[in-house]
């Protein structure tokens, strides 16, 4: 019985001291797949659940698949999620209220696209590219690419300071985990 306990303890220890986890929870796993492979999503819904809860149920009818990813700015973030692809397009769900916490806009962050509502993020969300701070605690984090980043690095890139692509790549489908075979 000893020998389980240290065991266990030292697999905990290890997983604390990595942070990395041994299997990922996959309701709380989302398959991106893009033209160039697929990306995995770790969800956060310790962060924000009411987000988190939003992308799984639209993911969950389909809502995401062949929309386009209509802004991407080299460097700094790919835009998706609205099936209009204008950037000013949602769900017919009513708008989430924001869920900021003080995680940072990292490299493979997911975070949802708002107005200038911090009230308003409903199915848009962006991928980030590099690490900016002046995001931090303006937009409600939900989730981080685990695996795949160098699919998202493949997506095409927009014009102009605005960075709206024309003839955009488009997400093939967005899947919880738990719902693949």
């Amino acid at each position: 019985m000893r020998f389980w306990r240290f065991f266990g303890a030292a697999i905990v220890a290890l997983v604390l001291w990595t942070g990395q986890s041994f299997a990922a929870d996959p309701e709380n796993t989302l398959y991106l797949e893009l033209k160039d492979g697929r990306v995995v999503i770790e969800m956060r819904p310790d962060l924000a659940p009411r987000h988190v809860e939003r992308i799984k149920t639209l993911a969950r009818t389909g809502f995401y698949e062949n929309t386009p990813i209509h802004r991407v700015i080299d460097g700094f973030m790919a835009q998706m999620g609205d099936p209009s692809g204008t950037g000013s397009g949602g769900s017919d769900l009513p708008d989430l209220r924001s869920e900021f916490s003080n995680e940072k806009h990292e490299r493979g962050t997911l975070s949802m696209a708002r107005t200038s509502d911090p009230n308003s993020a409903n199915s848009q969300f962006f991928i980030m590219f590099g690490r900016t701070p002046s995001l931090d605690s303006q937009y409600s984090i939900w989730g981080r690419v685990t695996e795949g980043m160098e699919h998202v690095d493949k997506i095409k890139r927009g014009a102009g300071r605005n960075g709206i692509v024309r003839e955009p790549d488009r997400i093939i489908s967005l899947k919880v985990a738990a719902d693949v075979d």
